[in-house]
């Protein structure tokens, strides 16, 4: 299996600055690229510390970044603002998904996606916008949300608990604006599991394809990413089915139009070593890999392979490794498309036991996958 990609950014931690993680891309107006991630401030890394949006930008094409500034302060009396998507909005304008955490009374935790848009290319930024209204536990995962043909914002959500520190099993709602992120609606009812587990469907993606069919999938603990599809934009959805082809340790995938192709990174199960395990006990993100579909991502693989016909040598053929080290982990990946190439951001752990640590960027040329 070929190895592709060559590093060009790395954020480390450092005290004070204990995780940098979840990002998203955009091509701005001029070419340059806005990166977005999530930069842990304080002395923790758990999910609900202090944390803020940061950012850095490139105008060579993902070869040389600025140093790191603040994009957006944490804001509403919320200690926690993280797991941002970027969006070029049908209107020309910039589009910010993001999540915001705040703790209230009698040991309750919301977590609420909300919406902003900037008018010039992310330098301000307009007042937020709730995109659900009540105050539950909800999760967007970075880079995530989605512009449809028709202008559509689609945001793939996972309710994943009350509000109270008590995980419920996942279960998956789409929330869409028509007016360029002014109002919001809820489409469709829950998409849930067909099992019954404290796990359920977690952290969603959405993709369209050409015929304007919807795909989406979930990060589960079945050992695969489940999948449903819309052919109604987002309205209704089948029921959750396993894809054999991107088996995963309970972590999320992401995938993305780039260039004539669509590629999927995300960690596959069959390379994870027996005994490895992140410091929470799941098993460890490793490797990280690149799928690549040639038909609007109908097939990643060829048409013949079964879910038993075929040896793990055969199957690492399919793929690319964007890392391949044991020793270290990686996930929530984010993509951008590029002339020529494509940008991938994820967590490194940096040869910490942490998977959720620091951020690199690989830019992978189109000639390494064609």
């Amino acid at each position: 299996m070929k190895t592709i990609g060559r590093e060009v950014l790395f954020l480390n931690t450092s005290e004070g600055n204990p995780r940098n993680g979840e990002s998203t891309f955009l091509r701005e107006k001029d070419g340059s690229v806005l990166f977005v991630y999530t930069e842990f401030c304080g002395e923790s890394r758990h999910d609900h510390a202090r944390a803020r949006l940061s950012a850095c930008r490139s105008s060579d094409g993902g070869e040389t970044w600025s140093e790191p500034f603040v994009l957006l302060e944490t804001d509403g009396g919320a200690q926690n603002i993280m797991s941002p998507s970027l969006l070029r909005l049908a209107d020309g304008r910039m589009g910010l998904v993001y999540l915001c955490k705040t703790k209230g009374g009698e040991n309750k935790l919301s977590c609420i996606p909300y919406f902003r848009v900037s008018d010039d290319e992310g330098k301000t930024w307009s007042e937020r916008v709730k995109i659900i209204p009540d105050e539950a536990y909800y999760v967007v995962v970075n880079d995530c949300a989605a512009v449809l043909k028709n202008g559509r914002i689609l945001v793939p959500v996972s309710r994943a608990g009350n509000g109270d520190y008590t995980y419920l099993a996942g279960k998956v709602l789409f929330y869409a604006s028509d007016d360029n992120g002014k109002t919001w609606q809820k489409l469709s009812g829950e998409v849930a599991s067909p099992h019954t587990d404290n796990i359920g469907l977690q952290e969603p993606g959405v993709f369209e394809r050409e015929d304007g069919t919807l795909w989406s999938w979930f990060r589960t603990g079945y050992g695969f990413q489940y999948q449903s599809f819309s052919s109604d934009g987002g309205q209704n959805w089948s029921a959750p089915v396993p894809n054999w082809f991107f088996t995963s340790p309970d972590s999320p995938m992401r995938v993305k139009n780039v260039g004539a192709y669509t590629v999927a990174v995300y960690n596959p199960v069959p390379y994870c070593g027996v005994g490895d395990r992140e410091s929470w006990g799941s098993p460890k993100r490793t490797p990280l890999v690149c799928a690549v579909s040639r038909d609007d991502g109908l097939s990643f693989q060829p048409a013949d392979r079964t879910t038993t016909g075929r040896d793990t040598d055969a199957f690492c053929a399919d793929l690319f490794y964007l890392e391949e080290s044991r020793t270290d982990s990686y996930c929530y990946p984010s993509i951008l498309g590029l002339d020529d190439g494509f940008l991938v951001s994820y967590y490194h752990s940096g040869g910490s036991s942490m998977c959720l640590n620091c951020t690199k960027i690989v830019k992978v040329r189109f000639d390494e996958i064609g």
